[in-house]
């Protein structure tokens, strides 16, 4: 049944049909439900009046859908893994269009920003495993587009661990999305220098966060726990942060979630000219921060715990010499997951790809590895062995 109703009386999970009255040109990109409060925030922000909804197609309100139990382990497939891989495809793609407006000072639209980081939440709720799966799989010369969407991946991993409401969520996933905005605006001599920058080009990198800020609050429909998250990801507990020296308890629990994600990401990831360190290493570099008092000690523990040791996507060298990927976690012995071995490091060659679970063999895995070190492809490993299901 079709009926209008004033965007004041617009509810998650109504499904709107139309724009009925407005004061602009706004358009929706397509009939559908209204699945977080940012959506309604945009439309009321493009002075939408009122809309045509189905009610027919109403979903029912769940205001406890951070209830799916954090240490649920998730087995993932051919299929859920290529919702990811299209998600993160999209979510680079919608980060192309923002630097691109960002860098022509046209004010950025949030539409399809909450649009993807809802299918981003909506796949994690379902299989989180595949998503975080897609965080191991980089490409070299994308850093910049790939980084904003990936600390937007970990920050929802993280507050869905942490039982977090969704409404809650969603503005952490956007904040994140957006936090490095303003990495547009800084010379790519600095921003993509492959040594150590002087102190005068750390000051102008230091400025992105800055720029970030003015664009984002500049954003209409942005929530203030977006731009609060944005704002401080580079913020330490110890004041030895930046762009305001903010410290200790003035630097809000989302704050220094945001804070970890970055710092994550940006040491497992493998950019053109410095390969990403392992899991294991970048966790050991998250704690002795935390002991410098730079990041909260308990979030770091949380968030290594929300990750895994072993994460889904990764990769292990095991006691018999063989390469394998890590297929399932095991979260009751996260030591030993279930694992794919495909390589031999001593003989140097692939092997028949074998299923093994580690908590009922004898073998082992000896550490976490990556692919650049045994000259492999990390994105072909993950292709030939976990599309095929």
């Amino acid at each position: 049944m079709l009926t209008e109703k004033d965007i004041s009386e617009l509810t998650i999970g109504h499904y709107v049909v139309k724009i009925i009255l407005q004061e602009g040109n706004f358009s929706l990109t397509a009939a559908g439900h209204i699945k977080s409060n940012a959506v309604i925030n945009h439309l009321k922000s493009k002075n939408v009046y009122r809309v045509l909804i189905d009610s027919s197609k109403t979903l029912k309100s769940n205001s406890k859908k951070s209830s799916i139990p954090p240490t649920k382990t998730s087995i993932i497939n051919s299929q859920n893994l290529k919702e990811a891989q299209a998600i993160f495809n999209e979510s680079k793609n919608i980060q192309k269009k923002l630097f691109h407006d960002a860098l022509s000072g046209s004010t950025l639209d949030l539409s399809p920003v909450i649009e993807v980081t809802n299918k981003s939440i909506d796949a994690i709720f379902n299989s989180p495993d595949s998503l975080a799966c897609m965080l191991n799989i980089r490409e070299k010369d994308l850093y910049l587009l790939e980084h904003s969407v990936a600390v937007s991946v970990y920050i929802t991993l993280f507050a869905r661990y942490l039982g977090l409401e969704r409404d809650i969520i969603e503005q952490l996933s956007i904040g994140a999305f957006l936090h490095d905005i303003g990495k547009i605006k800084i010379p790519d001599e600095i921003l993509n220098k492959p040594g150590k920058l002087t102190d005068d080009e750390f000051t102008i990198m230091k400025t992105h966060a800055n720029h970030s800020i003015d664009i984002i609050t500049q954003t209409p429909g942005i929530s203030a726990l977006s731009l609060e998250v944005a704002t401080l990801h580079h913020e330490k507990l110890n004041g030895c942060g930046y762009p305001f020296q903010v410290k200790g308890e003035d630097i809000s629990r989302y704050g220094r979630m945001i804070s970890i994600c970055d710092i994550f990401d940006a040491l497992t990831a493998t950019r053109v000219y410095k390969e990403g360190f392992t899991h294991s290493k970048s966790f050991a570099i998250l704690r002795e921060l935390a002991k410098q008092d730079q990041l909260d000690r308990t979030l770091v523990d949380q968030f290594i715990k929300c990750v895994g040791i072993f994460p889904v996507g990764s990769l292990v060298q095991l006691e018999s010499n063989k390469l394998a990927l890590v297929k399932v976690r095991n979260d009751t012995d996260p030591l030993n997951p279930q694992v794919h071995s495909f390589y031999h490091v001593k003989q140097k060659h692939f092997l028949d790809k074998q299923e093994i679970d580690l908590s009922i063999t004898k073998d082992c895995i000896v550490k976490g590895v990556r692919a650049e070190e045994f000259n492999l492809d990390m994105k072909q490993i993950v292709d030939m062995l976990l599309m095929e299901g």
